[in-house]
C-alpha cells in the first residue's frame, strides 16, 4: 500500500527534532492520540479498505467475533474447610452481575451442567463507595481466611477446621487502593466494628492478614499523610491491631526502610507447624527475610507484640524467594550459590530444600536440590498440597509434571512416577492447583488443561498417582473441528551455532511435508516468558 502521499507534519528544520524526524520521518506518530495523527490512521484505513475491502463484512470476521463474543467461561471455584462438606466457592461476573457475586455451592452440584449456587456477596447490590471522589461501584481485591491451623472445636470454629471469619479487601473503582471488612462466613455478612469486626474504610494500598483470631497484622497509611509509606507508595510499617481495639491503638511491630519497595509481617500455619516471617522488599528483585517458629498455643495466646521468641535474618541470597513445607525451607535461586556446608554449589534456577531450623543455622550440609535447570529446561511454577510439592517443568517448551512426596518422618523427599498415562501430550499445556483454599487439607488437585486443538478443560485429580488418572468437570465448547489435525514438536538447527530451537506445528494428518504448503508463523520470546501452547479459536475457525 503507498503512503508516499500522505505526509508528516512539517518540522522546523534548525532544531534538534528536525535532525531526529529526518533520521526517522515516522517518529511524529509517538503522539498516538493527537488529531494530526487519527486523521493520518483514518486516511490509512480508507486506502487499505479501498483497495482490499472490509474485513467487517466478511464471513471469517463474523466467525471470530461470534467466538470472541462467546459467552463459555469455566468457573474458578476452591473449597473452604477441610472436609467433605465443605463449600466450593467462587468468584463471578456476568452481564447481569457486572461487579461480580462471591457464591457458592458443593462439590455434586459444581460438577453438573448448572450448578445450584448461593450467592454470598454480591457487590452490585452493595451501597457506593463513601470515602472516594469519582467512584461508583465496586471491584473485588479477593479474600483472606482466618487460618487457626489444626483442628479444634471453639465457640465459632468447628471440629472440621472450616473457617468462618474472612478479611474482604473491595476496591472503590478499581484502583490500587482498597478497602477491607471483615465477613461472617457462616451467618454470611460483614462484622460491624461495633461487635467486634475488623474495618478499613479509607482506601490505602494495605497489606493486612490474620495472625491469629483476635490479632490481625496491618500495614496501611496509618494516619493518611503519608509517612507509614515507601517511596514507592506501599505499607513500610506493620503493627498488631488486637480485636475491639481502635487502629489508632495498634502496636508497631516492624518498620521497613523509606527506599524499600515495600515491608511486610506474615503469620501462617503449615502442616502442624506455625511460622513468622518479616519481610523487607529492598527492589522488586531482592528481599530480606526475617524468622521465628512459634507453636500453635503460643500464637493464638500471645500477640506479636509480646511474642519474645526472637527474629533471626534468614542467610539466603537477597534475590533468592523463600517458602515453606511443614518444617522444610523451599528456596529458589536467581542466581548460583555457594552454599555453606554443600559441597556442591546450587544453580541458578535451582528448586532447593532444607530443614528451616539448618537454615537459620546457615547449615546446608543436608539441603538437596529437587530441581536444577538445563540447556532447554526450566521451571516454570510450583503447586503444593498435603504431602507433594508439584514442579511445572518446560523441557523445550513442552510442559512436563514433576511430583515430589515429603515424609515428616524421614525428612527425605522423593520423586514420584505416575508412568506414561501421567505425560503431558504435546502441543497441551497444564495448570495445576489445590481444589482447597488451604493447600495442606489433601492431595487432591483442578488440572485446568488445554493445547492447539484442545479447548479449556477442567479435570479433577490427584497427587498420589501423578495426575494419571483425571476426571472432567467442565470444558468450554469446541470453536473448530478438530478431526485429522495432529501436532508435533519439531527443532531447526541455528546455522551460527548449532543451537536447537523448538517449534510446534499444527496441520493436518494427510499433509504432504514437501514444502508447498502456505504457514502461518509465530513466535515470541522475552521478559523469561515462554510462549506455551493455549487453544486460539480465532486462529483456527
Amino acid at each position: 500500500l503507498d503512503n508516499s502521499n500522505i505526509m508528516a507534519p512539517s518540522v522546523p528544520t534548525d532544531t534538534p527534532a528536525a535532525a531526529v524526524a529526518a533520521a526517522d520521518p515516522h517518529l511524529w506518530l509517538e503522539d498516538v492520540l493527537g488529531q494530526k495523527q487519527l486523521d493520518w490512521v483514518e486516511k490509512v484505513n480508507k486506502k487499505c479498505i479501498d483497495a482490499v475491502g472490509d474485513p467487517k463484512e466478511t464471513e471469517s470476521y463474523k466467525r471470530i467475533k461470534d467466538i470472541l463474543d462467546s459467552k463459555d467461561k469455566i468457573p474458578h471455584a476452591y473449597r473452604i474447610g477441610n472436609d467433605e462438606n465443605g463449600q466450593y466457592y467462587n468468584f463471578w461476573q456476568d452481564a447481569n452481575h457486572v461487579q461480580g457475586i462471591w457464591r457458592r455451592t458443593t462439590l455434586s452440584s459444581f460438577k453438573t451442567k448448572d450448578p445450584e449456587w448461593t450467592t454470598v456477596l454480591d457487590l452490585d447490590a452493595m451501597p457506593p463507595p463513601a470515602n472516594a471522589d469519582t467512584a461508583k461501584t465496586w471491584v473485588w481485591h479477593g479474600s483472606t481466611l482466618l487460618d487457626e491451623g489444626p483442628l479444634k472445636t471453639t465457640t465459632r470454629t468447628t471440629t472440621t477446621g472450616t473457617p468462618d471469619r474472612a478479611l474482604i479487601r473491595l476496591s472503590p473503582g478499581g484502583s490500587d487502593a482498597d478497602t477491607c471488612r471483615e465477613f461472617d462466613l457462616l451467618a454470611e455478612r460483614f462484622v460491624e466494628p461495633a461487635d467486634g469486626g475488623y474495618a478499613l474504610p479509607d482506601p490505602a494500598k494495605t497489606r493486612i492478614s490474620y495472625r491469629s483470631r483476635d490479632e490481625v497484622l496491618v500495614g496501611t497509611d496509618f494516619g493518611g499523610d503519608g509517612s507509614t509509606l515507601t517511596d514507592s507508595g506501599y505499607p513500610r510499617v506493620v503493627k498488631s491491631w488486637r480485636r475491639g481495639t481502635p487502629l489508632e491503638e495498634a502496636v508497631t511491630v516492624f518498620e521497613g526502610e523509606k527506599t524499600d519497595v515495600a515491608a511486610h509481617m506474615y503469620a501462617f500455619h503449615d502442616r502442624g507447624f506455625v511460622h513468622e516471617f518479616k519481610l523487607r522488599s529492598i527492589t522488586f528483585y531482592t528481599s530480606k527475610y526475617y524468622y521465628r517458629s512459634l507453636t500453635v498455643e503460643g500464637i493464638s495466646e500471645t500477640t506479636a507484640d509480646e511474642e519474645s521468641t526472637p527474629f533471626k535474618e534468614v542467610p539466603i541470597p537477597e534475590d533468592a524467594e523463600l517458602d515453606t513445607f511443614a518444617d522444610q525451607a523451599v528456596i529458589t535461586l536467581r542466581t548460583k550459590f555457594e552454599a555453606p556446608g554443600n559441597k556442591n554449589a546450587f544453580e541458578t534456577g535451582s528448586l532447593v530444600t532444607l530443614s528451616i531450623s539448618e537454615l537459620m543455622d546457615n547449615d546446608w550440609s543436608n539441603a538437596v536440590a529437587i530441581f536444577t535447570p538445563s540447556d532447554g529446561r526450566s521451571l516454570s511454577s510450583t503447586t503444593e498440597c498435603k504431602d507433594y510439592i508439584i514442579l511445572k517443568v518446560l523441557d523445550n517448551v513442552k510442559t512436563n509434571l514433576e511430583f515430589w512426596k515429603y515424609d515428616l518422618a524421614s525428612k527425605i523427599w522423593e520423586q514420584q512416577h505416575g508412568g506414561a498415562d501421567a505425560a503431558i501430550p504435546v502441543g497441551e499445556d497444564v495448570s495445576l492447583h489445590s481444589h482447597c483454599r488451604d493447600a495442606s487439607s489433601d492431595n487432591t488437585l483442578w488440572l485446568w488443561r488445554d493445547g492447539y486443538i484442545v479447548p479449556d478443560t477442567l479435570e479433577i485429580a490427584s497427587a498420589d498417582d501423578c495426575c494419571a488418572k483425571t476426571e472432567r468437570v467442565k470444558s468450554k465448547p469446541a470453536m473448530f473441528d478438530a478431526d485429522g489435525l495432529l501436532v508435533e514438536q519439531r527443532f531447526a538447527e541455528s546455522a551460527d551455532d548449532g543451537t536447537r530451537i523448538p517449534y510446534f506445528v499444527v496441520r493436518r494428518e494427510d499433509l504432504a511435508m514437501d514444502g508447498s504448503n502456505p504457514v502461518l508463523l509465530d513466535a515470541y520470546g522475552g521478559f523469561e516468558i515462554s510462549m506455551l501452547p493455549g487453544y486460539s479459536a480465532g486462529v483456527s475457525a
